[in-house]
């Protein structure tokens, strides 16, 4: 992706989220210069994040992909992680929480999570639809098992390729395992996420081969960091 176009969707996002009255932490709003000055300074860039390293360590902040398929408003994903703990235990919490964006027909591609449990939260705007089929435990790829999932703590009986429709306030709760792909209808929606300690390097298992983060070409400066920026710029 193009850094142009990743900078005019967080800047959009910006606007989405304060609209809604969603307020995100202070260094949401940080440029490179501020976290190279919360890190030391540019000529000490490099040398350790300091004081932000439980941020680096648990990978908050801005989050966007494509999914590696150049085709975002088609195939991708908006994300800010609020809050989140690591599974090594050098950030000690066992918890994380998520906001995303998802278009009007914008898929994420269907996947599971080895560990991490969640629960997914229209937060508002359109209708969010999710596609659910269990995983062959063995095999990795979809099952012909019927699953059991919870809305809002009601308990729905699912089989595969069971199509879960949540409107703005329900949600769903999804146990490791369990294939989902998700989309917007009706309008994009602001999503939010809930789940145990989130590891997007290690916790997601896609059944058609994609890349979680994007190859960036850096046509222009960083409007926002990246989580997966900071390794490479701090």
């Amino acid at each position: 992706m193009k850094r142009s176009t990743i900078n005019h969707h967080i800047r959009a996002a910006e606007k989405t989220f304060s609209a809604a009255g969603l307020y995100l932490p202070e260094w949401a709003h940080w440029t490179l210069e501020d976290w190279r000055g919360e890190n030391g300074g540019a000529e000490k860039a490099g040398s350790g994040p300091g004081r932000i390293q439980a941020i680096v360590d648990a990978a908050l902040g801005w989050d966007l992909t494509d999914f590696g398929l150049g085709v975002f408003d088609r195939k991708g994903l908006l994300l800010f992680t609020v809050r989140n703990g690591t599974l090594s235990g050098s950030v000690p919490l066992p918890y994380a929480e998520k906001l995303m964006i998802v278009g009007d027909r914008q898929i994420t591609p269907m996947h599971f999570h080895w560990h991490k449990t969640e629960d997914i939260i229209n937060r508002g705007g359109g209708e969010l639809v999710l596609s659910l089929s269990m995983a062959d435990r063995e095999t990795e790829k979809l099952s012909d098992e019927p699953f059991t999932v919870y809305r809002d703590g009601l308990k729905l009986e699912g089989t595969p390729g069971m199509k879960v429709r949540l409107k703005p306030g329900q949600s769903i709760s999804l146990t490791p395992y369990l294939y989902h792909s998700f989309w917007a209808e009706n309008g994009a929606c602001i999503v939010g996420e809930v789940s145990a300690v989130n590891d997007d390097a290690k916790d997601n298992r896609f059944l058609d081969e994609v890349g979680r983060f994007p190859e960036i070409d850096e046509d222009e400066p960083p409007y926002r960091l990246l989580c997966t920026d900071y390794e490479g710029l701090l």
